[in-house]
């Protein structure tokens, strides 16, 4: 790897916004894929492992509920919990006093399943991300930080 692409930009040039949405794009395309290939020797898809870590982290969820944390529709969740069903790691259970919503639960399989998914991604994320130094890690996290806000901010206007 050459010094230009090791390096960023010197301070003294010009920034371009768009230039850096590039590459942060790219970045996410990249890190995505990388973790995606490792969830796939799991037998996993990026949207099921979503699902089983979000409920690792949260059980009981309704499937709208579960939607509304992922920010995907309750179509596309009902799919993901059809199938994640039939192959044994997740289970609705009824929630007393409500005939339309289940409870989402994992199963035994299930939690396993995410616990290595997330031990993967903790793998991966460790080899990458945690090699930053700590000062490095602060500023890049500041920044993103900083970025949601905004991002948050623009989508109420």
């Amino acid at each position: 790897m050459s010094e230009r692409q090791a390096r960023p930009a010197s301070n003294a040039e010009p920034v371009d916004p768009l230039r850096v949405w590039f590459r942060f794009i790219r970045l996410s395309r990249r890190v995505t894929a990388a973790v995606a290939a490792e969830l796939r020797e799991l037998g996993l898809s990026i949207p099921q492992f979503d699902v089983l870590s979000t409920l690792s982290e949260r059980e009981g969820l309704t499937q709208q509920e579960l939607a509304a944390r992922l920010y995907v529709t309750k179509g596309n969740v009902s799919g993901l919990i059809d199938r994640l069903v039939e192959a044994g790691l997740v289970e609705r259970r009824s929630i007393p006093g409500d005939r339309r919503s289940h409870a989402l639960h994992l199963t035994g399989a299930g939690a396993e399943v995410a616990a290595r998914g997330i031990a993967a991604q903790a793998a991966y994320v460790a080899r990458t991300l945690g090699r930053l130094d700590d000062a490095d890690l602060r500023a890049f996290e500041d920044l993103v930080v900083k970025w949601r806000e905004l991002a948050r901010a623009d989508a109420s206007i």
